[in-house]
């Protein structure tokens, strides 16, 4: 971006000096004497008679050009360059049967774990609702029951990884797909996130950080990997790990199939935190406990707060004196302003000595 400055306006004030040069004009009122003023009348005035303002006019252009050679007038061309320092952020969602149960509430009405969390990590990524959003964020979506599923790469097209995690549903109850597999959700999720950052080769120096964050509503009791080992593994590739334990204390309503019809009935809420908080620490991370809607919302916040992205601008500035260098007038290529302001003043002393040379 080019802009047009002046670097010492103040003596911008002595401009009307220029206008001095045509005082001695305005003041002087030469006069010829004639035997015959009649016929000098009729004859009129000729071109020089008639431009006899341009030399000075010439003379107060060439003052008022040194004066704003004096005020210094610059060209300035700003290049501004935008840095992102983004986060990876790996989501890894329990969807096992217990994120049934109704104990959160949006709006209020009583909704089930699953679609409270889908409601909080859509503003969490797209913003709103007091959070800022992910936008310049790499983030990615597993999910778990019995088995882990990828259901969003990493990727920078949230809407994409919205759409997703609208579509996730919990596990049947009783099914053979419903089970909690916490560490089979973490490894995979920390195996995306280690591929993503790796394949954007001179772009991976621009991720900030890489964050995996699981939530869960219970014990783990299916899968192949151990939750610790997925813990360990998170640590060796530099992956920070936020574990949230959702569900009330005590008992939850949770709907069950019977011969009537879903019937609702109060199930205790079994958590293994001390799991999920040796799985945070071992990473430098946090364990939080989501018991309400609330509380889950304030979850994310802090942990947006913690995971900030960096955004730097470097800015470039160069100046151009116009009174020294040459610049352009529209496409009209121009000498420095000094080189203007000599020829001018020459060309008013030639026309004072030669055309419009005046008697003393």
């Amino acid at each position: 971006m080019s802009t047009l400055a002046i670097d010492d306006p103040w003596f911008l004030l002595l401009l009307p000096l220029a206008a001095l040069g045509f005082w001695r004009l305005w003041r002087r009122k030469p006069t010829l004497r004639f035997s015959a003023a009649a016929r000098a009348k009729a004859a009129g005035p000729g071109m020089v008679a008639r431009l006899r303002w341009l030399p000075m006019a010439l003379r107060a252009l060439a003052l008022a050009l040194v004066v704003l050679c004096i005020a210094r007038p610059v060209r300035l061309n700003e290049n501004t360059r935008t840095i992102t320092e983004g986060v990876a952020i790996q989501l890894v969602v329990d969807r096992s049967s217990s994120m049934l149960a109704m104990d959160f509430e949006r709006q209020g009405r009583a909704v089930d774990r699953l679609t409270a969390l889908k409601d909080v990590v859509d503003r969490f990524v797209q913003g709103g609702g007091g959070l800022a959003g992910r936008a310049d964020d790499l983030v990615g979506l597993v999910t778990f029951a019995r088995n882990a599923d990828s259901m969003s790469p990493m990727t920078l097209d949230h809407e994409w990884l919205l759409a997703a995690l609208k579509d996730v549903q919990p596990a049947e109850p009783g099914s053979s797909e419903d089970g909690t597999a916490i560490g089979d959700g973490v490894a995979l999720g920390a195996e995306k996130l280690r591929d993503a950052t790796e394949k954007r080769g001179d772009e991976s120096r621009r991720i900030k950080s890489k964050v995996l964050v699981l939530l869960t509503d219970g014990e783990n009791n299916a899968g192949d990997i151990d939750p610790m080992t997925a813990a360990e593994l998170c640590q060796t590739l530099g992956i920070k790990l936020y574990t949230i334990g959702m569900g009330t204390r005590g008992m939850a309503p949770m709907p069950i199939k019977t011969p009537f019809g879903i019937q609702m009935t109060r199930q205790p809420v079994t958590i293994d935190e001390n799991l999920l908080r040796a799985m945070a620490e071992r990473t430098g991370g946090q364990y939080f406990r989501a018991t309400d809607s609330r509380s889950l919302d304030g979850i994310y916040a802090k942990i947006d707060e913690l995971e900030k992205t960096v955004t730097e601008q470097k800015r470039t500035v160069q100046a151009k004196d116009l009174s020294v260098e040459s610049f352009r007038l529209g496409a009209l290529p121009m000498p420095p302003m000094l080189a203007l302001a000599l020829a001018v003043l020459l060309l008013e002393i030639a026309l004072s000595h030669t055309r419009w040379r005046t008697l003393p």
